[in-house]
């Protein structure tokens, strides 16, 4: 898919998903903090900056596309059964069997 193929498809994701929640670009633009014709560029596949579609992404309850972005750290096989030999599997023998001083 094209740059602009791909632009064009979040336009278009982001008016579905507007007009399925029965809301006016106005409504969608204030709760954004943007301009009504910043939304309609968007919307129509233009270019706008990445800070603006994330606030319509706010405005519209969609925040949760963001999570395809979330880096998970993976522990490597190895390394998980290396940290596995390190960790203790017993109790120590080592006890103070003294009872302390008492102050009296």
């Amino acid at each position: 898919m094209s740059d602009d193929a791909m632009i064009k498809t979040i336009g278009a994701f982001i008016k579905h998903h507007r007009v399925v929640q029965n809301r006016t670009q106005q409504e969608v633009a204030n709760d954004a903090g943007i301009n009504r014709s910043t939304l309609s560029l968007l919307e129509n596949g233009d270019i706008v900056n990445i800070s603006t579609l994330v606030q319509v992404f706010r405005a519209l309850g969609l925040l949760r596309i963001m999570d395809v972005f979330t880096i998970e750290t993976q522990v490597s096989p190895l390394k998980l059964a290396k940290l596995e030999e390190q960790r203790r599997k017993r109790a120590s023998n080592k006890r103070n069997n003294e009872k302390p001083e008492s102050d009296w």
